[in-house]
């Protein structure tokens, strides 16, 4: 029994906590006692110390800061840190310049492309529309719209879409709509357009020719935005006093760019007479102030500065691509379409529609051109060939007079020389430039020149087309894809006779024409801009 009482007595012992026992805590926690940094009692001693200290010390920053003063007045101003540092960037300068660093940065900086030029056509900053805010249905505890499918998209070759877009037939008004409504065309536009230049130009050796090319410069007022979207084609007015230029673009609108004049956008008035590309256009030679274009819409207009209107001339349902003059007064057109037609149209008779219509067993005819002293004769680009007709015998399924083959590809221009008519001047996308003998007509016309040319322009640039110098019979302009960008003239032996180039011009100039009166040439890119290269001492 005291056993059991004992081992009670001795088990209860163990587990109750002794409270005057100290308590083991883990070293992680332990808190180290607190000490104070500064002690008042030993203030007056650091202090003391301090002071020493500051007294050994003055004697040597004095004699540093005197030797600095004194290598700051023999080196004109630099510590010795900064000298060092000259130094090594005078050793960089030497060793870039060792590897022409600095010069091909230069030459970099030169071939980088310049901003477009702002003159011209302004942009039109679109409206925003307020919209109101939107709200949840689910939040409001509304039942959800019943959403209907949208119709589907007119197709873009759909015979209706070009009825739909295209203008009403008839005179249009020559409303310029880059101004607003009432603005009336300039009287010294009109009196520009009436100016008939019949200045005979005299004929240069090809060395003058050269040094007249060389003459032509480019500044930065000369580059103007005179459409809104890519240009198709482009002509020079046949006036001498003054530089005006017209231009189509993608969508039909046609812009007439006056250059040194003040009216417009900086001398830009923009029209809107058809409604898909404007493929052709050309002054009249006997009435200056008519500019006739075609459109791939199917109509065929003449602005008539005169009477401030757009004339119809011919019209069908779409598919025009090129025309060009019959007659010396300019009365008869040869129009060519897409589906590998030619009408023949003469603008005095009532209406608008043609003589007649011949087919000329091709798919497309994109481009034409008439003889210039025997007018019967006419050149057509085809698919794959070029055929040289006699409208005296063209029938309902048409063949050639003679044929100028060897392309491999799609033909996008053919055009005779302009004063004899000898040479006809081919363009073609197997990247070459060809020039054939059409002095005596043969079912065979041999060619004379075969000149290499990257013609690879994409889908979103127009095709690149060689065309004559108008006063010159032997020589002719082309763009290039080349860079830095340029435009070339070459001379219908295959020679380059020159290339312009210049810091202002920084895209692929696809349509080219020169002045026909003038030492002039015109450019026109994919975003609607005009560059001109002119000699400056002739006013403008």
């Amino acid at each position: 029994m005291s056993t059991r009482q004992t081992k009670r007595e001795a088990t209860m012992k163990y587990l109750t906590p002794d409270t005057n026992a100290t308590v083991r805590r883990s070293s992680r926690r332990a808190v180290a006692p607190k000490r104070l940094d500064f002690s008042p009692d030993m203030a007056d001693e650091t202090v003391a110390k301090k002071k020493a200290k500051t007294k050994k010390e003055m004697p040597e920053k004095k004699r540093i800061k005197d030797e600095d003063e004194l290598d700051q007045t023999n080196d004109g101003g630099l510590s010795a840190y900064e000298l060092e540092r000259l130094e090594n960037i005078k050793k960089n300068q030497a060793f870039l310049s060792s590897i022409n660093l600095l010069q091909a940065r230069e030459d970099l900086h030169q071939t980088t492309r310049p901003k477009p030029s702002q003159r011209g056509l302004r942009p039109q900053s679109a409206v925003k529309e307020a919209l109101p805010p939107r709200k949840s249905l689910r939040l409001q505890n509304k039942p959800a719209e019943k959403l209907t499918l949208p119709k589907e998209p007119i197709d873009s070759l759909h015979p209706d879409l070009a009825r739909i877009l295209k203008k009403p037939s008839g005179a249009l008004h020559m409303n310029p709509i880059n101004q607003e409504g009432g603005f009336k065309l300039p009287p010294e536009l009109r009196q520009l357009c009436s100016e008939d230049s019949k200045e005979e130009q005299m004929k240069l050796d090809l060395k003058e020719y050269i040094s007249a090319l060389k003459s032509l410069k480019m500044r930065e007022d000369d580059v103007v935005k005179v459409v809104k979207d890519r240009i198709f084609s482009a002509a020079f007015h046949p006036c001498s006093s003054s530089l005006l230029l017209a231009a189509g673009d993608k969508w039909g609108k046609i812009g007439l760019w006056n250059m040194g004049a003040e009216w417009g956008d900086d001398g830009v008035l923009l029209f809107e007479p058809h409604s898909r590309p404007v493929g052709s256009m050309a002054f009249s030679r006997c009435h200056p102030n008519q500019l006739l274009s075609a459109s791939y819409d199917g109509s065929l207009r003449c602005m008539d500065v005169e009477k401030a209107v757009f004339d119809d001339v011919y019209d069908i349902d779409d598919g025009l691509k090129t025309f060009a003059f019959m007659s010396h007064d300019c009365s008869t057109l040869l129009v060519g379409n897409w589906f590998g037609e030619v009408a023949i149209v003469d603008r005095r008779t009532p209406g608008n529609s043609h003589e007649s219509l011949h087919s000329l067993n091709t798919k497309a005819v994109r481009c034409v051109d008439v003889h210039p002293l025997q007018m019967q004769y006419f050149v057509a680009a085809e698919s794959r060939t070029v055929g040289i007709y006699d409208c005296r015998y063209l029938k309902t399924q048409s063949k050639a007079v003679a044929h100028l083959n060897g392309h491999a590809l799609t033909i996008t221009s053919a055009y005779f020389s302009p004063c004899t008519g000898n040479r006809v001047l081919t363009s073609c996308l197997d990247n070459h430039i060809r020039i054939y003998d059409t002095s005596s007509l043969t079912a065979e016309t041999p060619l004379i020149k075969s000149i290499s040319h990257d013609m690879q322009t994409g889908r979103w640039l127009s095709k690149l087309s060689a065309v004559w110098d108008p006063k010159q019979e032997d020589c002719f302009v082309v763009g290039s894809m080349k860079r830095p960008r340029r435009v070339e003239v070459f001379h219908e032996s295959g020679r380059l006779l020159h290339s312009f180039m210049d810091e202002n011009l920084g895209t692929v100039l696809s349509v080219t024409a020169f002045h026909p009166t003038r030492n002039a040439l015109l450019g026109g890119n994919s975003s609607g801009r005009m560059h001109v290269f002119h000699s400056w001492n002739e006013g403008q």
